[in-house]
């Protein structure tokens, strides 16, 4: 197992976790236009009719995932296509390797993804809690900007995506528990000035 398989990936299914059809068009453009060789099946991904549809979805998405509480909604229904396409990319990176390894990368591009997911819906709903649309716009913004360039990283040093992968594990632990105290206060006082009225 090489160091570029497993950064494609680990680096396609974490960045899928929280812009997929973002994630999948940049990695098509990329292999259509030869900047980069992907390894596995994922070179799959340069077929027009793939960057066709991700182009299109990613263009609903764009503007679905500015607007406060669509954006969320979004996300929900997300949750069933984000992770399981993770572990299908990620998998799809070993088309080559023995059925066991396809099989642990399957799972582990599962769990990547849905940490990505995880933070990227937990991060929005708080983002929700307050009335003005700007956080919504920029923080979709940043997920763009972080899907696409993250792509480019990673064709370029598939390695180096490792390590951000790895680091972005670590900071959506912390994030959860940051989300998690603030929505308890939240949602604490507002249930305490409801018994007190």
């Amino acid at each position: 197992m090489d160091l570029t398989t497993l950064g494609f990936a680990m680096g396609s299914a974490w960045l899928s976790g929280s812009n997929l059809y973002a994630t999948v068009a940049t990695l098509g453009l990329l292999q259509r236009f030869h900047f980069v060789k992907m390894p596995g099946d994922l070179g799959y991904l340069s077929h027009p009719w793939v960057i066709g549809a991700a182009l299109a979805l990613y263009a609903i998405e764009f503007i679905a995932d500015k607007v406060p509480a669509v954006d969320s909604v979004w996300d929900v229904v997300h949750t069933f296509i984000r992770i399981p396409a993770g572990a299908i990319l990620a998998a799809t990176a070993f088309a080559h390797f023995d059925p066991a390894v396809q099989v642990v990368a399957l799972l582990m591009g599962g769990t990547l993804a849905l940490s990505s997911h995880g933070t990227k819906t937990a991060t929005r709903l708080t983002a929700n809690t307050s009335p003005e649309p700007f956080s919504n716009i920029f923080l979709s913004l940043f997920e763009d900007a972080i899907a696409i360039g993250g792509s480019v990283l990673m064709t370029l040093h598939p390695a180096v995506i490792l390590v951000v992968v790895v680091v972005a594990l670590i900071m959506s632990i912390v994030i959860f528990r940051v989300i998690r105290r603030a929505l308890g206060r939240l949602f604490g006082k507002r249930h305490m000035q409801g018994m007190a009225a």
